[in-house]
């Protein structure tokens, strides 16, 4: 039997992945190399004739040495970005290996069904309704640009345009009221979609960072016959509030409002006994949007649409072409996504789910936010620190108090950077800042399998030393 040209490679390449995996515990969690550094390796010239698959492999390994931030393992806290399973990661080896373009039936058979089975998987442990068509994206915010698809389709259907079609030039206009605390990816989304980010509008929130039915019905009665989209939150990015679903998507319908719900992290909450009264009424929405290479800890990109009106999907999505051969009874991908060519990422979700189960999804989910609330409470209790928010899923923000006297807010703005920035200096632990309520904290995020207590401790640790230090 001929040995393979992939053989001695894929062997090499092995080494290289399990020599940074195995030493995630011990190495530095930012990256240590500078801009100037990274250039000067890896920009080479062009070479007019190639070198060998392998000399490739090993000069890349080491160009990028300390130029690789350290998020997939248990000590970063940044954003909110989570690690790969083992059967996730090696599962998207695979994926590479085939190369399937899971587009068609036709061309990924395997593919296409592993995607019909994570769309039932999902929204089976996300408490979402079975008949809600869904789509595997690259990530939360193509999720958004897709259930946003099929609101303005259908909302724009009712009006008696047809958006496909006509595109939106004279189109009825389409407002989008929001909380006041959402991503950006909203207004990119809109951008996206041709709707403007003027449309989108924002409605303040009370002191839990949660919209109230008041706020969200005077808003709905200012222009009633306006085409109108409620986006709420599940889980916003700076405290994990939750919007009260129950309350607000009744108001929404009343007004024959499309509601979305941007769960990008937060309506994980759905897969654990102990948090999912936080999604109480979550499923009378009309889409969801979530990422799976967050909570489920998938590797990059994975990103999940969820419709509950299947026909305004995938009439705002699909296509028809001579070439094409379109599966009669199995489901095509590409009328339910906004790619046409993309690799087969629902192995990666399928292995995950596997590997995991309803319980093993549900204590991730647990554990992440128990080491958050350790994190945060005993850091904001640290001389010098303060708890700004205490976590009640895996987000909760603290901030570094400037000690000397008369000190201003701008002082403690200041001091909270400083001390963020000397923390991941350390290489202990990696955390992100943010602005909220107009102050200047600390974002912990935990949302990787891999964190255990050993690295709350450390992360700790640094933190009480940089702040005896800086």
């Amino acid at each position: 039997m001929m040995v393979s040209p992939f053989r001695a490679l894929l062997q090499q390449t092995l080494s290289h992945a399990l020599e940074y995996l195995e030493h995630l515990e011990e190495a530095p969690v930012e990256a240590t190399a500078s801009l100037a550094e990274l250039r000067q390796r890896l920009q080479q010239p062009l070479l007019d004739k190639g070198m060998k698959a392998t000399q490739v492999i090993d000069e890349l390994v080491a160009a990028t040495s300390g130029g690789i931030v350290g998020s997939t393992g248990g000590r970063f806290f940044g954003w909110v970005i989570g690690g790969s399973l083992p059967a996730a990661l090696a599962a998207d080896w695979l994926t590479a290996t085939w190369d399937q373009n899971a587009a068609l039936y036709a061309c990924a058979p395997a593919a296409a069904v592993i995607e019909e089975v994570c769309g039932t998987w999902l929204k089976q442990l996300l408490g979402l309704p079975a008949g809600a068509s869904f789509a595997l994206v690259s990530d939360c915010q193509m999720a958004h640009v897709t259930c946003l698809a099929a609101a303005r389709h259908a909302l724009l259907t009712r009006q008696g345009w047809d958006s496909e079609h006509d595109g939106l030039c004279g189109a009825p206009r389409i407002r989008v009221l929001s909380s006041s605390e959402r991503h950006g990816s909203i207004e990119r989304a809109a951008r996206l979609l041709g709707l403007g980010s003027r449309c989108v509008v924002d409605l303040l929130v009370d002191e839990r960072g949660c919209l109230q039915p008041t706020t969200l019905s005077k808003a709905l009665a200012e222009h009633p016959d306006l085409p109108t989209i409620v986006l709420l939150q599940a889980g916003d990015l700076n405290i994990g509030a939750y919007d009260p679903f129950a309350e607000l998507i009744p108001l929404a319908k009343e007004a024959h409002a499309w509601v979305h719900i941007d769960g990008a992290f937060g309506l994980w909450a759905a897969a654990s006994p102990a948090y999912r009264h936080l999604l109480t009424g979550v499923e009378q929405a009309d889409s969801w949007a979530t990422d799976g290479h967050k909570w489920l800890n998938v590797p990059y990109d994975c990103g999940y649409a969820f419709i509950a009106h299947p026909e305004a999907h995938h009439r705002s999505m699909s296509h028809r072409a001579s070439y094409l051969t379109h599966a009669q009874d199995a489901r095509d991908q590409i009328d339910w996504n906004p790619e046409w060519s993309r690799r087969g990422r629902g192995v990666a979700t399928y292995a995950a789910l596997r590997q995991l189960g309803r319980e093993g999804v549900a204590d991730l989910i647990e554990r992440c936010c128990r080491h958050a609330h350790t994190l945060v409470t005993q850091i904001g209790t640290l001389p010098g620190a303060e708890l700004v928010w205490e976590p009640q899923i895996n987000q909760g923000l603290v901030r570094f108090l400037d000690p000397k006297p008369h000190a201003t807010s701008a002082d403690h703005d200041r001091r909270t950077d400083a001390v963020i920035a000397a923390i991941t200096q350390t290489g202990e632990a990696f955390f992100g800042g943010t602005t909220w309520q107009g102050q200047r904290c600390m974002r912990v995020s935990v949302c990787s399998w891999q964190t255990n207590e050993a690295d709350v401790g450390r992360a700790v640790a640094a933190t009480q030393r940089v702040l005896q230090q800086v």
